[in-house]
């Protein structure tokens, strides 16, 4: 039996193969959209926890390049993830046939 769904394909907060975002067709209620919101939340948290340490590191004076290099490099990696989610989000916020955003 095929459900067909007015849901917007969701963009998970993963990559497939070769970096290739990786979408989901569903109703939002199943196994991996569940498992998606779950890694969406961890991955905020610790954007969250990031910023927190490049304060701390900002602020002292003895931080060294390398250290300074890696904050950047995960700071970068982080704000990827936040910017997948945003991207989710919105496509999933803005889909046709919405109950709050009527055509």
């Amino acid at each position: 039996m095929i459900r067909h769904t007015a849901e917007a394909p969701r963009l998970l907060p993963w990559t497939g193969a070769e970096g290739k975002p990786c979408y989901l067709i569903g109703d939002g209620l199943g196994y991996v959209s569940r498992l998606a919101d779950n890694v969406e939340s961890v991955q905020l948290g610790m954007a969250t926890a990031l910023l927190d340490h490049t304060d701390d590191l900002l602020s002292d004076r003895s931080a060294t390049p390398e250290q300074l290099r890696y904050v950047i490099a995960r700071l970068a990696e982080s704000l990827c993830d936040v910017h997948r989610i945003a991207r989710s989000r919105g496509a999933r916020h803005t889909a046709p046939g919405r109950a709050d955003h009527p055509e």
